[in-house]
This record gives structure tokens, C-alpha cells and sequence, in this order.
């Protein structure tokens, strides 16, 4: 026998539609984030794109093959440790990082990309209230 009641039972049977502002009855901000195009949204724009997004990673999974058949097992992992572990570390969240430690450990500190002259475009100049995006970080928001 459920001893929940039957107002639970309702509950779990009945699914709600969420009737916020950012629910079902958003309309698209054309201002904000542009005309859409369902063609860009399903294929790369350029044949070479794919291969550039994933060129860090294809180059990761190279350098530690390469380095599994060298050294053995151990060193791959360790590796990879420490990448995880550097990554971990982060400045305040309303502060950007660059991460320099990754990129000494990936061996990329004395290399020019794009990002350097021209700065990534995900990271924009404009900055948000300190505590609030600290609250957010530690999911007290």
C-alpha cells in the first residue's frame, strides 16, 4: 500500500509546463543574438571547421599515444593528472584567467594564436557584479 497520499500520487503523474519568462512563451531576441540560420546551426560553415575545433584534442590524444609508447603507461596518466589538477585552479569568478599554467604544461606559453592579438571572442569586457557571480559559482543563487 503507498502511504504517500494522493496528493503526491498527482503530482507525479501530472506534468506542468514551465510559464516563465524564459519558458515556452520567449520570443526570439533578434537585437541580441542575431537573424537565425538553421543551415549554420546543423552544418560547419567551412569544411576545415570541424577539424579546428578539435585540433587541441586530436593533438592531446597524439601527444599521449606518442608518449604511452614511449614511456610506458604511467606517464600519459600523470599527465593527465596534472592537467586536471591545474585546471582546477581559478581566479575569482568574476575575474578571467589565462591559465598560464595549462599552457606551460601543454608547452604552448611562447606560442602567438589568435586569441593574443585578438583576444577570444568569448571573452567579452564587460564584468558583472562580484557577489553576485561568486553566489552563483558556489550555487547559492
Amino acid at each position: 500500500m503507498n502511504t504517500r497520499g494522493l496528493g503526491s500520487q498527482l503530482k507525479d503523474n501530472v506534468p506542468v509546463p514551465d510559464f516563465s519568462a524564459a519558458g515556452a512563451f520567449e520570443s526570439y531576441d533578434v537585437l541580441r543574438r542575431g537573424f537565425t540560420n538553421v543551415k549554420n546551426e546543423l552544418f560547419p560553415a567551412h569544411p576545415l571547421e570541424l577539424s579546428e575545433k578539435n585540433f587541441s584534442l586530436s593533438q592531446d590524444k597524439m601527444n599521449f599515444s606518442t608518449l604511452r609508447n614511449i614511456q610506458g603507461l604511467h606517464a600519459p596518466l600523470k599527465l593527465q593528472m596534472e592537467f586536471k589538477a591545474v585546471k582546477q585552479v581559478q581566479r575569482l569568478p568574476f575575474l578571467h584567467s589565462s591559465n598560464l599554467s595549462l599552457d606551460i604544461l601543454r608547452g604552448n606559453y611562447d606560442c602567438i594564436g589568435f586569441e593574443d592579438i585578438l583576444n577570444d571572442p568569448a571573452q567579452s569586457e564587460l564584468m558583472g557584479d562580484p557577489h553576485l557571480m561568486a553566489e552563483h559559482k558556489l550555487g547559492l543563487l
